[in-house]
């Protein structure tokens, strides 16, 4: 019987689980929402959503959390789910699937396990995927190895320093998340509306605290001026923090996704141009800044990647 593996994409509202051949093909795949399920609960819906997708070749199972994987306790913590302060998920996938191999990694170390494995990094030793969505993150692959971190919590971009001086704005989740995330953008779009009372633009279409990054982006699209000016600044920040990655890692790519690449795949192009400003300028001469090729499954992916390869 072929050897095959199973990955798991957990995230804050809902779950995911794919078998996969040892070729990297999805033979079977299921998805389950959390429905507010917490603590044990969600763990119950990660082993049924296992099941499901289960035969009789499976070998491992890798597990991708939306927050910290703290690999020698095999604990996690994810914010987004009240009751996984700790919460030991290995152990409970270990005695739910005995004799099989668990391997838990944040979203953003299994984010470029996906890209390596499937996507725009195969054949890198050096790749770094920028994550953008709710928040920031960044999986790094340097000589071949993801790095972890004496805590575990390599790649927390969203904290980097990139404009002085501090502000109390920053406290909740970092400057460059604060400026350039998903929420980030959707935040400092609802400020600009507040501070431009004679606007009139698409935005003014619906109350100022709705307004999200998708409503920034569409606006973007139809030549907002508004919009523009909040997505320019976010094209700033995008490419001081990659060019800070570039100079740190000396990658041979940068590879952009989460739920804002998306949307901001255009604008990659400029976002490397702002980098070259700011890195060091042989490395910027030949890093190469790409989207992802696996969006909308590089979690799922390299979930699956570290159950068959065994990262460390």
């Amino acid at each position: 019987m072929e050897t095959t593996v199973i990955g798991v994409d957990l995230g804050g509202t809902k779950v995911a689980a794919a078998r996969f051949d040892s070729a990297g093909n999805l033979l079977a795949k299921e998805y389950e929402l959390l429905a507010g399920a917490t603590g044990e609960a969600v763990c119950d819906k990660i082993i049924a959503s296992v099941r499901k997708v289960m035969d009789g070749g499976v070998t491992g199972i890798g597990v991708c959390v939306p927050g910290i994987a703290w690999s020698e306790r095999g604990t996690v913590w994810a914010p987004n789910i009240p009751g996984w302060d700790e919460f030991p998920l290995r152990a409970r996938l270990s005695e739910a699937f005995p004799g099989l191999t668990v391997k838990i990694e944040s979203d953003r170390t299994c984010y470029i396990l996906g890209e390596v494995w499937k996507g725009a990094a195969q054949g890198c030793r050096n790749a770094i995927y920028l994550a953008v969505g709710t928040g920031i993150g960044a999986g790094i692959l340097l000589d071949g190895r993801i790095i972890h971190g004496a805590n575990d919590i390599v790649g927390a971009t969203g904290w980097m320093a990139l404009k002085p001086p501090y502000d109390k704005e920053y406290d909740a989740c970092g400057c460059f998340e604060t400026h350039a995330s998903g929420n980030g953008v959707g935040y400092q779009a609802r400020k600009a509306l507040r501070a431009a009372t004679d606007y009139r633009g698409p935005l003014a279409a619906k109350p100022v605290d709705e307004i999200t990054s998708r409503d920034v982006f569409a606006a973007y699209a139809a030549g907002d001026r508004l919009a523009m000016a909040v997505l320019d600044e976010a094209v700033q920040y995008w490419g001081m923090g990659a060019a800070n990655l570039v100079s740190l890692f000396d990658p041979e790519k940068v590879i952009f996704g989460g739920g804002v690449f998306g949307p901001a795949v255009c604008l990659i192009p400029r976002i490397y141009e702002e980098a070259l400003k700011w890195g060091q300028p042989i490395s910027m001469r030949n890093v190469q800044f790409c989207a992802s090729a696996v969006e909308g499954e590089a979690a799922l992916c390299g979930a699956a990647c570290l159950a068959l390869k065994n990262y460390e």
